[in-house]
């Protein structure tokens, strides 16, 4: 679920506080609920509004509104700086891009956090199934 900071307007996009922290899970998360074509960049970069109009948000994280949907407009993730990146999300694309989606890609966020380190540190997922309720459960084996 997000951790709703803060919560404030910029130029038409809403911007709420996550506990995402890794850009590589954060692309990972986003093709889970749908979204192939990320931009990751070092330097954020501007985001566009519906008409394609430049806007003075920016994010280093970016689904561009082509992706998103019709009449829509991009979906940023700027790193703030204590390290966890925010969203910005206009208020157009909040009813469907809202605290639940963002919930949902937080959830996969820490999924793909948490299996790169297990992998790391010389586990394997050996079984895995999901509840109805979304909650994963995971069997591991250690690599000998």
């Amino acid at each position: 679920m997000a951790d709703h900071v803060t919560e404030e307007q910029m130029s038409h996009f809403t911007t709420l506080a996550t506990k995402i922290t890794d850009s590589d899970a954060l692309c990972a998360a986003l093709a889970d609920v749908g979204f192939d074509d990320v931009e990751v960049h070092d330097q954020a970069q501007p985001l566009y509004g519906y008409r394609g109009d430049r806007r003075v948000d920016v994010a280093h994280v970016i689904v561009r509104r082509r992706h998103v949907g019709r009449a829509s407009n991009d979906i940023g993730f700027v790193r703030g700086s204590d390290g966890h990146f925010i969203a910005a999300i206009s208020e157009y694309d909040r009813r469907k891009y809202n605290e639940a989606w963002l919930g949902r890609v937080t959830a996969r966020h820490a999924y793909h956090l948490t299996t790169r380190t297990l992998a790391d540190q010389g586990f394997h997922l050996a079984d895995e199934t999901t509840d109805r309720d979304g909650t994963v459960r995971m069997v591991l084996r250690r690599v000998q």
